[in-house]
């Protein structure tokens, strides 16, 4: 089922959730102009899913044949997972971030975590979330991923907390259900999904048993109170981009919340929550990569027009030229990654295709820290007006405008008024609150850089790489040797052709577009 953008925001009309911004309650999250932005941002994932030159990558097929988008969709093979890291790239180029992706990378790491954990000790956890997912595909769902928690006092393990209610936990059974309370500090969307789809932020020990609990909630549940703040800069004069697109983040307060055990996945194993959440981890930072690269795009086009209505050309302003040339070497080398990690992809037990986890964790870590260099570079190509033009509001003071059009305009076929909406553009996007905003959640965003780092070092082939030092010096630098097994591998690369390697895929996408197909997924 494909839902449009109109019928998303009519969906959310079902739902009555407690949502707070800025200290006022919230009536309605489909009408409050506080969230609009927000609201507009996952509408256009809806909306680019019905166009049909976007349907190579906006829609996959379940398991079961039917349509879905993607979203939302659990990723199968290498061309799914190419098509993902498409599709967020052409979503958040229109959006700067669209933020539903979240919710199938929740999905995709859930379901290889259930699916494990039938594989070792039977239960129902996994039969529940196909029901689970087949509900979200029947409804073109978004979902909000609450994995991160307050966490307290950060050298403490969750049950050591002074104030239990840092991370959240099950704090009651019977036979309908759990009942959870605690807080989920960091939820991407949460006023204005449909449901939330918990998770355990961190690896538990036995005495953490009762923090280790994955569920799905309906985001107006009974107990369930969320704390947000506004979607981008809705109403200000100055927000060129972010005044209709933008992102809202919040807090998610559980007091005894119920959950029937139809939606609970994990409930007190605490030796699979690692797994659970290495697995979401690995998909969201492929994600993240092809999300970041959409606003790259924003800042490369906007560079580029900026250089053009300032009255330049970069054929003769090479220093112009060497800035955007590094601007584009930044966003495509940290894309190249995705690429890498799709390209590498294992598919598991489950069928789930996991994103080459070195290639995933490099591409996230290298957006993360190089945020700010885009942002510099962006700065640098359109000099200091993007911040020292006087406020939209002097467009249209009588005393002033036609003075101040006049001598800012730079180029005589380019407007004023061109030059300087360019100009807004790209301080919204990297010189104000909103600007601050994506430094801020590219780095932290699905971990700190040093979450990337541990994952790097733990699962880079570092040992291979002695051997292979080794053996040239015990050989002698000059001597060869054919035995396959010293083949130099990449992250993923188990031999010279690749198990998952160009040619695999390309044989795959071949059979894929004889079928008419996009693309399987669950």
């Amino acid at each position: 089922m494909y839902l449009s953008g109109d019928g998303y925001r009519e969906s959310l009309r079902r739902y009555r959730p407690t949502v707070f911004v800025n200290g006022r309650r919230v009536e309605s999250v489909v009408d409050e102009p506080l969230l609009a932005p927000g609201v507009a941002a996952i509408a256009v994932t809806y909306d680019f899913a019905l166009r049909e030159e976007f349907a190579p990558w906006m829609r996959a097929t379940s398991t079961g044949g039917e349509g879905v988008n993607r979203m939302i969709a659990i990723p199968r093979t290498t061309g799914d997972l190419l098509d993902k890291l498409e599709a967020a790239r052409l979503v958040c180029r229109e959006t700067g971030c669209a933020q539903r992706y979240l919710g199938g990378d929740g999905l995709a790491g859930v379901y290889q975590g259930t699916h494990r954990l039938a594989a070792e000790s039977g239960g129902e956890y996994h039969a529940r979330l196909l029901d689970y997912v087949r509900h979200v595909y029947e409804h073109d769902l978004t979902l909000g991923l609450a994995m991160t928690d307050a966490k307290g006092d950060r050298s403490l393990r969750p049950h050591a907390q002074p104030n239990q209610d840092a991370y959240l936990r099950i704090v009651g059974r019977d036979a309908k259900g759990i009942r959870i309370s605690g807080v989920k500090a960091i939820v991407t969307g949460a006023p204005y999904v449909h449901e939330l789809l918990v998770m355990p932020g961190r690896a538990m020990t036995e005495a953490d048993r009762d923090f280790a609990v994955c569920c799905a909630v309906p985001v107006d549940a009974a107990g369930l109170t969320i704390v947000a703040r506004p979607a981008g800069r809705p109403g200000e004069s100055a927000a060129a981009f972010s005044g209709k697109y933008g992102q809202s983040t919040g807090v998610c307060l559980f007091d005894q919340v119920f959950v029937p055990w139809e939606r609970v996945f994990l409930a007190g194993e605490w030796s699979h929550s690692e797994f659970f959440t290495d697995c979401y981890a690995t998909h969201h930072r492929h994600t993240c990569i092809g999300a970041r690269a959409g606003f790259g795009d924003l800042l490369i086009g906007a560079g580029a027009l900026v250089i053009e209505a300032n009255g330049l050309a970069l054929d003769r302003a090479p220093a112009l030229r060497e800035a955007m040339v590094e601007l584009i070497k930044i966003v495509e080398g940290f894309y190249a990654c995705g690429v890498a990690a799709s390209v590498y992809a294992h598919v598991d037990a489950a069928g789930v295709a996991l994103p080459e986890p070195v290639f995933a964790n490099i591409g996230k870590l290298l957006l993360g820290t190089q945020i700010y260099d885009m942002h510099r570079l962006a700065h640098e190509v359109s000099g200091g007006m993007i911040v020292t033009l006087p406020g939209p509001d002097e467009d249209h003071n009588p005393a002033t405008a036609g003075r101040i059009s006049e001598v800012l305009t730079a180029r005589s076929d380019i407007p004023y008024q061109r030059r300087i909406e360019v100009a807004r553009f790209i301080e919204d996007l990297t010189a104000s609150y909103q600007g601050g905003w994506y430094s801020i959640i590219s780095l932290h965003g699905g971990g700190s850089p040093e979450a990337m780092k541990r994952e790097i070092h733990r699962r880079y082939p570092i040992a291979e790489r002695v051997a292979l030092v080794a053996r040239l010096l015990d050989r002698g630098i000059h001597a060869t040797h054919s035995d396959p097994r010293w083949f130099g591998r990449q992250p993923g690369r188990c031999c010279a052709v690749g198990c998952h390697g160009s040619e695999r895929l390309n044989q795959s996408r071949g059979k894929e577009q004889e079928s008419g197909e996009s693309g399987g997924s669950l």
